[in-house]
């Protein structure tokens, strides 16, 4: 009898910590909803988990596997709690044990349009095929998999066309890297094309050290890999490994301006470097879309750019960082960390209401502390070899400038595909 109260004492202690600690963590994820509420953060951006709550059994096994800590247990039932923080990459799908979440675009208040794409990925243009974020799957697994089928697709396509290539790839992410390692595989005449100077896609934009795959992917030349749960940076060193291994060519810092039917059923695809004739196009592109500009004056020079890499190289600079969302604070707080680096946030807007909680209290302290400079309300006018112009309500001041950092987000390609014909759903929730 006494082993017997011993071991229900014991039982009881456990499961009253567990109890507790369970608790504590749900009271941490309904701060962490108020907050993104409060903040304008609970709208998801991009491909997000919607919770089945009939099937929900709250065992927090979705917001452990969650990188970004974007979702949480709230009264008994998983929650996006910071749907801005949520890229979509499914760790949370996975990780479910009884399948009550799915992954969707858009929400009940704010749409997304997403191109309709046929199961073996042509769209409604013939010789055209999206695969990956694009159209619509925003897990990397997938994406590899869709761009190497993709390219099985396009090799029964059957034209008269005659040109320089058999296929063009738009996008150097998962999905685009895939197809052009199957165009290889397949002896096509490919060129793959990638806006950024970086392989990776919208890959390379996540969060540091903060990734997941945890299923196997296949592909071409390659064959069938295990990665399980890998950090972004390892898999970005894998996919370089990869093009050195193959010599998957890959044309960087070339961004798509159009695409023109031919009468032959090829195209024409037009970037600022060059025109391709080819019979068909694969769009391997993210939703990232291409950097949104301020078609200002001087904009083209070289020390315009539109991400922070390495905060280091901009030490003992003057440095002026445009945006007022979550990237622009993150890198002028990153910049304003380095050695006589001089720091200036502009943002055309009143305050910052769409950012973290812990990054606007991290701008005041900084600011506070002399080591940013914040201009709201303002717009930049020009650019200059050595300075920057900046409109202040209807007035030009002219200040000491050597970088431009624009982290004003990005405007897909939408316009532009539907010019070629390209037809579009808008998605509400769904996936």
């Amino acid at each position: 009898m006494a082993y017997l109260l011993i071991y229900a004492a014991i039982v009881l202690a456990v499961l009253l910590l567990y109890l507790r600690r369970h608790k504590r963590t749900e009271r941490a994820h309904v701060e962490d909803l108020r907050q993104a509420i409060a903040s304008g953060l609970a709208e998801p951006q991009s491909l997000h988990p919607v919770v089945d709550p009939l099937r929900c059994i709250g065992s927090g096994s979705c917001a452990r596997a969650c990188p970004e800590q974007a979702i949480g247990i709230v009264n008994g039932k998983a929650v996006l709690t910071n749907g801005a923080a949520c890229i979509g990459h499914g760790a949370c799908l996975t990780a479910c044990p009884v399948e009550a979440i799915k992954l969707v675009f858009g929400t009940e208040k704010r749409g997304i349009d997403i191109p309709n794409v046929r199961p073996n990925f042509e769209t409604n243009v013939p010789g055209i095929f999206i695969a990956g974020e694009l159209g619509g799957m925003g897990l990397i697994r997938k994406a590899a998999e869709q761009g190497r089928q993709a390219v099985d697709s396009i090799r029964a396509r059957k034209i008269a066309a005659s040109a320089e290539f058999d296929l063009v790839i738009v996008g150097g992410g998962p999905a685009g890297l895939s197809a052009g390692l199957a165009a290889i595989e397949h002896g096509l005449r490919y060129k793959l094309i990638e806006q950024e100077d970086s392989l990776g896609g919208s890959v390379y934009h996540y969060p540091r050290n903060k990734i997941a795959m945890s299923a196997p992917v296949k592909l071409a030349l390659v064959g069938s890999l295990k990665m399980g749960e890998i950090q972004k940076e390892k898999l970005l060193e894998f996919w370089r490994g990869v093009v050195e291994k193959t010599g998957l060519q890959v044309s960087f810092s070339e961004r798509m301006e159009g695409v023109e039917r031919q009468g032959d059923g090829g195209f024409v695809l037009r970037t600022p470097k060059a025109s391709y004739s080819t019979r068909s196009v694969l769009l391997a592109i993210g939703r990232r879309g291409s950097p949104r500009k301020l078609d200002v004056p001087g904009e083209e020079s070289s020390k315009v750019v539109y991400r922070l890499i390495d905060a280091e190289q901009y030490r003992d600079l003057a440095v002026l960082v445009v945006g007022g969302g979550d990237s622009a604070l993150e890198a002028a707080i990153a910049l304003s960390e380095q050695p006589g680096t001089k720091v200036i946030l502009s943002y055309r807007g009143d305050a910052f209401a769409r950012v973290k909680a812990k990054n606007r209290q991290r701008l005041e302290e900084q600011e506070r502390a002399g080591r940013i400079r914040v201009m709201l309300r303002t717009q930049v006018a020009s650019i200059q070899q050595a300075t920057v112009t900046i409109s202040i309500q209807g007035s030009d001041t002219e200040l000491a400038n050597d970088a431009v950092i624009v982290c004003a987000g990005g405007v897909l390609p939408t316009p532009l595909l539907q010019q070629v014909g390209i037809e579009f759903q808008t998605k509400y929730g769904t996936a």
